[in-house]
C-alpha cells in the first residue's frame, strides 16, 4: 500500500476511534447524570428545556411560557407569564398583587414549589392580613438586576402588582454580558462536563479570591454596579408613578454563613435602596450561622433548600404584612 494512502487511513482510524470513545463517554455521563444530582448538567437541562433565547443584549434569554420539567428531582412549572407556578387567575376586589423579581434564589431552585418562600408567603399573608394576596415569582435563573428589571419592563407591567419585591443577591451587581449559543455545549454533557472542569481548575477560587472579586463588582464605578443602579432608579420611578409599593430584600449568599465576608455589600445596597425609595429588609440575621449542609439545596448547589426559603420568608413577612403580624407556615 502507498505511504500516502497508509497515513490517510490510519488519520481515518484516529477519527473513528476518537468519535466512538467520545460517544461512549456522552453514553455514559448520561446514564450516571439521570439520577439529577449533577448541579451543573441540571442548570444545563434548565437552559435547554426552560429556556429560550432572547435577541436583546439586555435579556439575552428567557423563561419559555406554560412548560414544565423535572429538574434536580423538583417539578418546576411556568406558567402563561412564564413564572414559576400555576397559571395566573384574576385578582379578587381588594386584595394585592406582590410580585418578586429576582435570579435562581428567588426562582426557588432546588426547591419544590410549595416550599419556596413565595409561596410560603401567599398563605401566610392571606391568613394574617385577611384579604386575598397572590405572591408572584418571577424569578429567572442566571438574571441580575438589569435583565430582571429589564424583563418587568418588557413583559410584566400588564400584570399590575401593588406591590413589587427585588429579591437580591450578591451577584445581581455583576455586569453578565451577552452569551453565545455554542453548539457543542447546549448538546453535549461531555462538553458541559469538560467545561466546568476548566473553569474549576484555572479560575482564581478560595473565599478570599470571591471576597476580593465582588468587592471589585461593588466599586462605586463598576460597570455593573452602575447598571444596577439604574435599572433600580428606573423601577422606582415606574413605582411612584403607578402607586406601587417597592421593597428591596437582601438574600446573603450562602457560601459561608458562619463567617460572613459579604457585609459590605449588604451595607451598600441599604444605601441604595434608601437613595431610590425602596422599604429595606435584610434576610442576614435570619440565616447566619448556618452550616453548608443545612442550607444548601444539595452539597455541590448553594442556592438555599427549603429551610432556606422558610428563614428568607420569616425575615420579610413583617415587612409585607400590614398587620403587623410574622408568622410563617412552618
Amino acid at each position: 500500500m502507498p505511504q500516502t494512502n497508509k497515513k490517510f487511513l490510519s488519520i481515518i482510524l484516529l477519527c473513528l476511534s476518537s468519535a466512538i470513545a467520545l460517544g461512549l463517554a456522552e453514553g455514559l455521563l448520561r446514564i450516571k447524570n439521570s439520577s439529577m444530582t449533577n448541579y451543573d448538567i441540571e442548570m444545563w437541562r434548565y437552559g435547554k428545556e426552560l429556556k429560550t433565547r432572547r435577541p436583546e443584549p439586555m435579556l439575552d434569554f428567557d423563561h419559555v411560557r406554560s412548560k414544565s420539567a423535572i429538574l434536580q428531582n423538583v417539578e418546576i412549572r411556568l406558567n402563561e407569564h412564564g413564572l414559576r407556578g400555576a397559571p395566573l387567575s384574576a385578582l379578587p376586589p381588594g386584595g394585592r398583587r406582590i410580585l418578586f423579581l429576582g435570579a435562581s434564589i428567588t426562582f426557588g431552585w432546588g426547591v419544590s414549589e410549595q416550599d419556596t418562600l413565595e409561596a410560603r408567603l401567599e398563605t401566610a399573608l392571606s391568613a394574617i392580613d385577611k384579604q386575598p394576596v397572590q405572591v408572584l415569582n418571577a424569578g429567572v435563573g442566571n438574571y441580575n438586576t438589569e435583565r430582571y428589571v429589564s424583563r418587568f419592563f418588557d413583559e410584566l407591567t400588564g400584570l399590575h402588582p401593588t406591590d413589587i419585591v427585588v429579591h437580591y443577591c450578591l451577584r445581581d451587581a455583576e455586569d453578565l454580558p451577552a452569551g453565545g449559543d455554542n453548539l457543542l455545549l447546549r448538546h453535549s454533557q461531555l462538553a458541559v462536563i469538560l467545561w466546568g472542569v476548566y473553569h474549576r481548575f484555572f479560575d482564581k477560587n478560595g473565599e478570599q479570591s470571591m471576597v476580593q472579586y465582588y468587592r471589585d463588582v461593588y466599586q462605586p464605578e463598576a460597570p455593573g454596579m452602575l447598571k444596577m443602579k439604574e435599572k433600580l432608579r428606573q423601577l422606582s420611578e415606574y413605582a411612584k408613578a403607578n402607586n406601587i409599593r417597592i421593597y428591596l430584600a437582601m438574600t446573603p449568599a450562602t457560601f459561608n454563613l458562619v463567617d460572613y465576608k459579604f457585609d459590605f455589600a449588604h451595607d451598600i445596597m441599604k444605601q441604595v435602596a434608601a437613595e431610590y425609595g425602596y422599604i429595606y429588609c435584610d434576610q442576614l440575621p435570619t440565616m447566619k450561622g448556618l452550616p453548608p449542609k443545612d442550607i444548601w439545596a444539595m452539597p455541590t448547589d448553594p442556592h438555599p433548600n427549603a429551610l432556606g426559603h422558610r428563614l428568607m420568608a420569616e425575615a420579610i413577612l413583617p415587612t409585607l404584612s400590614q398587620s403587623g403580624s410574622s408568622s410563617v407556615n412552618k
